[in-house]
C-alpha cells in the first residue's frame, strides 16, 4: 500500500519497518513496492467433517478470483493492479469439490469444502 508521506514525520520509522519486513519475508521486493514478500499467506483448518482454507488477497476484486478444485488440491488464481496471485494448496485430505463454497471479504477469501467419505465398504462373495 502506498501511503502520502509527504508531510509525515515518521516516514523515516516506517519505510526502516518496511524494509526489514521485506527482509524477513524473502526480500527481492523494493520499500514501496507491491508490499511485504511475494506470497501469499494461506491457512488450512480441518475438522472431522470438512477443510477450510483460508487466504490473503488484499486488494483484489471480488469478480478478478478464479477457484478450482480436483478433490486432492485447490487452485487460488486472483490478480490486481500490482500484483497475480496463483497458488495451489495441497489438502490434507480428500475433498468433495462439488461441496465448495466460498466467500471473500475484505481481501480474505476462505472456502470451505467437505470431506469425501474415502472408505467404501467391499462385498466378499
Amino acid at each position: 500500500m502506498r501511503r502520502d508521506d509527504r508531510n509525515d514525520p515518521f516516514d523515516d520509522i516506517f519505510r526502516e519497518l518496511e524494509r526489514m519486513m521485506n527482509d524477513v519475508m524473502g526480500g527481492g521486493v523494493e520499500v514501496g513496492d507491491a508490499g511485504f514478500g511475494s506470497d501469499t499467506h494461506v491457512d488450512v483448518h480441518e475438522t472431522a467433517e470438512q477443510i477450510r482454507v483460508i487466504a490473503d488477497l488484499p486488494g483484489v476484486e471480488k469478480g478478478d478470483i478464479g477457484l478450482t478444485c480436483d478433490g486432492k488440491a485447490l487452485t487460488i488464481s486472483a490478480q490486481n493492479d500490482r500484483r497475480e496471485y496463483d497458488e495451489r494448496v495441497s489438502l490434507p485430505g480428500r475433498v468433495d469439490e462439488h461441496s465448495a463454497r466460498a466467500t471473500y471479504n475484505n481481501g480474505i477469501l476462505e472456502v470451505t469444502l467437505a470431506r469425501e467419505d474415502g472408505s467404501a465398504e467391499i462385498d466378499v462373495d
